[in-house]
C-alpha cells in the first residue's frame, strides 16, 4: 500500500466500469467459488440497470462510486441518487417529513444500497488489503458529493455489522433494525431441525407441510440450467400480483428476469407449485456462499399453508441439503418466528449535512436502538425452540 492519492469518481452507468475491476472489490472470493453476496456482483447490478429497473423515472439514479489508487480500483460502492424512500426497507419517511416540515428539501438524497433488496452484505466494496482506506475514501467521496450538490443526506443500508462499527468511528450515525433469519446448526435433515423445536411447534410445522403438499399438485425446485425462460413468464405473474398488492408498482421490470436468465441463473433458486402442468405459486431465492436469500413470492391460486412451504420450509430444506449456514427470509413478518426464524439485528449508516437535524436524529437513534434490542430479546424468548436449544441459538 502506498501514499499515492486516491481518485474518487461517480459513474452514471456500470458500462463505464470494468467488470473484473468491480468484482475484484465486490466478490474477490468468486475466483474460488460462489460469491458471498450475489447482490453486489457486477452481473446482478448490471441486470438491474440494463433492465430499466433503476434509472430514469424509477427514483433510483445510478451514481456508482469508485476509488482508484496507482492505476487500480481499490474500492467501489453501489451509490444512487434517490428521489423517494421506496424500495429500501429501512424506513426514513418520518425523517423526510420532519426535514421538510422544518423548511428543508430531503430529496434527492444519496443511498448506498442494493436496490429493492433487504439483504445484509458489504456495501463498501474493497479490494483485499484496502478495507480501511477504501471504505474511508468511499465515505469521504460520497459525503463530498452530497455537500457539493447541497443534498440533505447519505445513507448506507443493510451493511454488515463490521461496516456499521467502522462507519460510526468515521463519523456516520449507525442504526439497527431487525429481521428474521433461520440458522443451520449442521442439521442432517429437516427432521433433525424439527427435533430441536418444542413439541407443539414441531407438530404444527408437520401439519402445515402436510396441508401444503395436499394442494393437488407437486412442488419443484429449479436452479441453474434447469431454469428456462418459460418459468419467468409464470413467475412474472406472481411477482406482479404481489407487487401490486404490497407496494403498488413492482420494482423490477419484466426485462430484469430475462437478463437474470442469461447471467444470474446459477445464483438463483426457483420453487414452484405445479398443478396440472401449470405453475400456480412460486418463490425466488438467491444463493450466496453460505446464505440463501428469500426474495419474492406470488401465486395465482390460494391453498392452505402453500406460502409457508414454498417460502420457508423449502428454503430450509435447500439450506440443509447444500450446507448453507443461514436463510434470510426478507423483511418483516413475525409469523416467521413460529417457523424457526429468529430475530437478528440489521445495520445501516447515515449522514446529514444539517448539524441540528443530525443531533435530533442521533437522539432518536439512541432511543430506537434500546427499543430494538429489547424487542429482539423478547421475540427470541418466544421462539419455537426447546429452551436449551433456544439459549444456544441466541
Amino acid at each position: 500500500m502506498t501514499n499515492t492519492p486516491i481518485e474518487i469518481a461517480a459513474h452514471p452507468s456500470l458500462a463505464s466500469i470494468d467488470t473484473a475491476e468491480w468484482d475484484a472489490c465486490a466478490c474477490p472470493e468468486d475466483a474460488t467459488g460462489r460469491p458471498v453476496d450475489p447482490f453486489t456482483t457486477y452481473r446482478f447490478l448490471r441486470a438491474v440497470e440494463d433492465s430499466g429497473s433503476v434509472g430514469a423515472g424509477s427514483g433510483w439514479q445510478p451514481r456508482y462510486l469508485t476509488a482508484h489508487q496507482d492505476g487500480q480500483m481499490i474500492a467501489a460502492a453501489p451509490l444512487y441518487a434517490k428521489g423517494h424512500s421506496q424500495g429500501e426497507y429501512i424506513f426514513d419517511h418520518n425523517w423526510a417529513q420532519a426535514y421538510e416540515n422544518a423548511g428543508g428539501r430531503y430529496y434527492p438524497k444519496l443511498q448506498i444500497a442494493v436496490p429493492f433488496t433487504p439483504a445484509t452484505g458489504r456495501r463498501f466494496l474493497t479490494r483485499p488489503g484496502f478495507e480501511t482506506v477504501g471504505m474511508s475514501a468511499l465515505i469521504q467521496g460520497a459525503i463530498q458529493i452530497a455537500a457539493d450538490n447541497e443534498l440533505s443526506s447519505l445513507h448506507a443500508t443493510f451493511c454488515t455489522e463490521a461496516e456499521a462499527i467502522a462507519g460510526a468511528e468515521m463519523g456516520l450515525q449507525s442504526r439497527i433494525g431487525q429481521q428474521y433469519h433461520w440458522i443451520n446448526d449442521d442439521y442432517a435433515d429437516f427432521d433433525a431441525f424439527l427435533a430441536t423445536l418444542s413439541s407443539r411447534k414441531r407438530k404444527n410445522i408437520r401439519k402445515e407441510r402436510a396441508q401444503a403438499h395436499a394442494f393437488g399438485g407437486e412442488i419443484i425446485t429449479l436452479t441453474g440450467d434447469q431454469i428456462q425462460s418459460t418459468h419467468w413468464d409464470a413467475f412474472w405473474e406472481f411477482y406482479q400480483d404481489t407487487g401490486t398488492r404490497k407496494w403498488g408498482t413492482p420494482y423490477l421490470t419484466r426485462d430484469f428476469f430475462d437478463r437474470a436468465q442469461e447471467s444470474l441463473r446459477d445464483d438463483m433458486l426457483l420453487v414452484f407449485a405445479m398443478h396440472d402442468g401449470q405453475a400456480v405459486a412460486g418463490a425466488l431465492n438467491f444463493i450466496g456462499r453460505d446464505t440463501l436469500y428469500g426474495r419474492y413470492w406470488g401465486c395465482t391460486e390460494h391453498h392452505p399453508c402453500l406460502h409457508f412451504e414454498i417460502c420457508y420450509y423449502q428454503a430450509i430444506d435447500f439450506a440443509i441439503q447444500n450446507r448453507l449456514h443461514r436463510v434470510e427470509a426478507g423483511a418483516q413478518g413475525e409469523h416467521k418466528l413460529a417457523r424457526g426464524y429468529l430475530p437478528v439485528a440489521t445495520h445501516s449508516l447515515h449522514w446529514f449535512g444539517d448539524p441540528g437535524f443530525r443531533d435530533a436524529v442521533g437522539q432518536y437513534l439512541e432511543a430506537e436502538r434500546a427499543a430494538v434490542d429489547n424487542e429482539i430479546e423478547i421475540l427470541t424468548s418466544y421462539g419455537p425452540f426447546k429452551k436449551s436449544n433456544q439459549e444456544e441459538q441466541q
